[in-house]
């Protein structure tokens, strides 16, 4: 193990655990929970995660379909529906704060913009879409940590 591969305090990653585990239990529905972690992941770059998300998901149910498709969501409307499609728009836009546009938004990026917001809010009550954001902040800092300290995928075992 390299220096670099142990700058994870056990107490931060306890913590970390924590939020995700919270975030997912509220949000109720571990299927799509899978989706969103899966897609913020995969515009992180984080292969760790995603070797990690995708058998999860598989174990949940979440169709092959769904995951081969989707990095392409949006153009995928038959695939998913108006709910998965809130929470993919809302999971891009928060992972994509800076550096541009986000496609679910179309607007600048540095915010969340209200439309993705308010469309979100339709599908989610406010418990849930508050679980809803703290899934994708979870799912934002383990794909940093895991970057950041370069782990290879293949490490996750159910």
């Amino acid at each position: 193990m390299t220096q670099r591969t142990r700058l994870l305090d056990p107490a931060v990653g306890g913590a970390m655990s924590a939020l995700s585990k919270v975030a997912k239990k509220g949000l109720g529905d571990p299927a799509l929970a899978e989706l969103v972690v899966i897609r913020a992941s995969q515009l992180n770059h984080c292969a760790f995660c995603l070797d990690m998300h995708l058998a999860i998901a598989r174990r949940y149910g979440v169709s092959e379909k769904q995951l081969d498709l989707l990095a392409s969501w949006e153009e995928a409307e038959e695939v998913f529906d108006e709910r998965e499609r809130a929470a993919l728009a809302l999971t891009e836009a928060v992972t994509i704060l800076t550096g541009g546009t986000s496609q679910a938004s179309g607007s600048g990026g540095g915010f969340v913009p209200d439309e993705v917001y308010e469309n979100a809010a339709k599908h989610f009550d406010e418990a849930r879409l508050a679980h809803l954001i703290g899934l994708i902040v979870a799912i934002n800092n383990w794909n940093r940590v895991m970057v950041g300290r370069r782990i290879p995928p293949g490490g996750y075992t159910p």
